[in-house]
């Protein structure tokens, strides 16, 4: 049985959309630095996209698009990862998965396992294709799918578990 599940697009007008994706930026933030505890962790674990998903399927693209675009660049800068060699990339990942994630919450209307496989596959596979052609290396562009699978299931099920549990 399905819970129903409040999904917004909020417009670039409205405070709430900055303040979530505030929220969802710091989460973006805290994440990647507990799974970079551990050697992998950030490769395995892909937790940079994480509130990205939930932030664009909640509440539009357009959130989705604001944490995806402040996060990577954040982390960068404080931290230093992603490298700065990586940020087209992850920039371009993280951009595809919220306009994906926004399209995909505004068709279905609901939140299904199956709805969040399709979008972590569609930006996975999108990106791959992008990050071919930045980097010219298949091998590189295929790493998410050679170290990342855990990161993509953690994804789908935490994304799945997460938005089930937001009230509003």
């Amino acid at each position: 049985m399905e819970k129903t599940v409040k999904l917004y697009t909020l417009s670039y007008s409205e405070a709430k959309t900055y303040w979530m994706a505030l929220l969802f930026v710091v989460g973006n933030i805290a994440l990647p630095q507990l799974c970079h505890l551990v050697p992998q962790g950030g490769l395995t674990w892909l937790p940079i996209y994480f509130f990205t998903l939930v932030g664009a399927y909640k509440y539009g693209w357009k959130v989705g698009l604001l944490t995806a675009l402040a996060s990577p660049i954040v982390n960068s800068a404080l931290f230093g990862m992603p490298a700065q060699a990586m940020l087209p990339a992850i920039l371009m990942k993280s951009s595809i998965l919220a306009i994906v994630a926004g399209w995909m919450a505004q068709r279905c209307q609901r939140v299904t396992l199956l709805s969040l496989v399709g979008v972590v596959l569609a930006y996975q596979v999108i990106g791959t294709l992008g990050e071919w052609m930045l980097t010219s290396s298949l091998y590189a562009a295929l790493q998410d799918f050679r170290i990342g699978l855990p990161g993509m299931a953690f994804q789908v099920v935490g994304g799945y578990l997460l938005l089930n549990r937001i009230k509003n």
